[in-house]
């Protein structure tokens, strides 16, 4: 029997996707919508709205209006702790919901979900974190230089509007970095995540909303780069962009920003090098390279050891242990405590890494491990086994290009 997760769609109470904005949950003006299917079933869950650029202009407006005129950056710090506090209190409340629903979003098994870095309880402890430098951002006072009579200053303002797009592998753990600290300084955020991951951050709106934030303060768009992410991108009222994503719409948000000289911060993709030197304990270099682009994520994730640069002296015993790392994978039901490894995001993906395998052999790298899909009841989901090749040189597709894969 093929695996399937919707009984759980049930049980989380998923249901159609909205904009939120300005403290309200509206339809996209154009009644389009992207449907969300699931990584590890390719079943349809539900459908999420896909904001055109007259939402996007709308939700830009309300932040623009709640930092220019509204409460948020002039309120007592003791107050914007205060809700800030307690939305960390709402989050640790339903951190296991959201971690299923993070599963729901993008495949991560439960297993993985609940490590720290990727809980609820992290998303908790970073409003908490953040919340505890509301009433400590200061500025400073300087000696005078040139005149005893002038008395200098610094002092920090919040940014303003603050576009935040963030990517659908860590939902939970992202959406905390870029809005939490945005809204701890007073700014005003609207957030697009990821089409493929937007479940987790339709939830989040609602807690943060029942937490006290003020209309305007946060805004939620939800769709793909065109028509959302770009109208976000492209407006003059934001102040500052912040995205997580690949180098490629990373290098579109410099453009962007820089045609009215924007605040851009910028966490992109890489190919993650590592040398590995002979008096290195080989069983934890093999858990952790191996470990992470087979178990969890499956390797979609920037900080993933993708490749080796090993001393000849411990070539061999590093790839026998690395090969065993691989087996150790467990597919199946990402609600089963028992899987260790989701499937890739999307067949898109799933075609990429199959594409970067062929080309890895079809330019002489010799395969160790994997470099197929499992079948039987995960052929319906974008599976696939843990790959291993040695004698890759620089100059292979598979060295270079970042494959965010297993």
């Amino acid at each position: 029997m093929a695996v399937s997760v919707l009984n759980q769609r049930e049980r989380l109470g998923i249901s159609p996707g909205q904009l939120f904005i300005n403290g309200n949950w509206v339809q996209a003006s154009g009644g389009q919508t992207w449907t969300h299917i699931h990584p590890a079933t390719n079943e349809e869950i539900t459908t999420i709205a896909v904001a055109e650029a007259e939402d996007v202009a709308a939700a830009v407006a309300a932040a623009r209006t709640a930092f220019d005129s509204g409460p948020w950056g002039r309120m007592a710090a003791r107050e914007r702790k205060r809700i800030l506090q307690r939305v960390s209190q709402l989050i640790g409340e339903q951190a296991e919901d959201l971690a299923h629903l993070q599963t729901m979003d993008n495949g991560v098994p439960v297993s993985f979900g609940a490590v720290y870095q990727l809980s609820g309880e992290i998303l908790a402890d970073i409003f908490d974190y953040q919340a505890g430098w509301v009433d400590r951002i200061s500025g400073e006072t300087l000696p005078s230089y040139l005149n005893n009579d002038w008395f200098p200053m610094t002092v920090r303002e919040p940014v303003g509007v603050v576009a935040a797009i963030i990517p659908w592998n860590a939902p939970l753990m992202l959406f905390g970095q870029k809005v939490a600290p945005a809204l701890a300084a007073g700014c005003t955020v609207v957030l697009k995540p990821s089409e493929w991951a937007s479940l987790t951050s339709i939830r989040l709106a609602g807690l943060l909303a029942e937490a006290g934030i003020p209309d305007g303060v946060f805004n939620l768009v939800t769709g793909p780069p065109e028509p959302t992410g770009e109208a976000l991108i492209t407006d003059p009222r934001v102040d500052k962009i912040s995205f997580t994503g690949s180098r490629a719409v990373g290098s579109r948000m410099l453009h962007a920003a820089a045609d009215r000289v924007a605040r851009v911060s910028l966490e992109l993709g890489g190919k993650s090098p590592n040398i590995v030197f002979p008096d290195v304990d080989l069983d934890a270099v093999a858990a952790m390279a191996m470990g992470m682009v087979s178990m969890g994520l499956s390797g979609q994730g920037c900080v993933c050891h993708t490749r080796l640069l090993v001393h000849e002296s411990i070539h061999d015993p590093l790839v026998e242990r690395a090969a065993a790392m691989a087996a150790m994978t467990t597919f199946g039901d990402p609600y089963d405590p028992a899987t260790t490894s989701s499937a890739l995001i999307n067949e898109r993906q799933l075609n990429k890494v199959m594409g970067l395998i062929a080309s890895a052999q079809e330019e002489g790298a010799e395969l160790i491990a994997g470099g197929d899909r499992p079948g039987g009841e995960l052929t319906s989901g974008n599976f696939v086994n843990p790959t291993l090749f040695a004698g890759v040189t620089n100059q292979m597709r598979i060295a270079r290009e970042e494959v965010f894969g297993p």
